[in-house]
């Protein structure tokens, strides 16, 4: 019914998530930073473009906090699998290996999402600054 898994075939994954992990690692360090800088501008000017900026920045680190539970999961469901392999339950392993790919599609699907909306975000400014330079 399935075909033989290996450990080496969960172990494939590590690399490639752990890069996921890192990308998405930076992004939320990012995130952060500009957060605190606009609360400073914030308590100084409280205005409609920051609130609009931080609403914004706000769905985004949730997605990319759902983007990292899902990464995590899957990883540990690699670790898993490959544990299941090891005590010779692979009829259980691949099933929990189907799960870690699934939750793995699901966090770069977030991911798709989240870049869709900080690129909206940046062409806001682009064209902010456009209309400003043909002032």
């Amino acid at each position: 019914m399935h075909e033989e898994i290996t450990l080496t075939t969960p172990a494939l994954l590590f690399s490639a998530i752990s890069l996921i992990m890192l990308a998405y690692t930076t992004r939320f360090m990012s995130y952060a930073t500009l957060i605190r800088t606009l609360h400073e501008k914030f308590r100084i000017n409280p205005n409609d473009v920051l609130l609009g900026q931080i609403a914004n920045l706000r769905k985004r680190l949730y997605l990319t906090k759902y983007m990292q539970i899902l990464g995590v999961s899957s990883l540990f469901l690699c670790v898993l699998t490959m544990f299941l392999i090891f005590v010779g339950s692979t009829g259980l392993a691949v099933w929990i290996f189907g799960a870690a790919l699934l939750l793995l599609i699901a966090s770069l699907g977030i991911s798709i999402l989240e870049i869709q909306i900080s690129v909206r975000a940046l062409n806001l400014h682009l064209g902010d600054m456009e209309v400003n330079n043909e002032k």
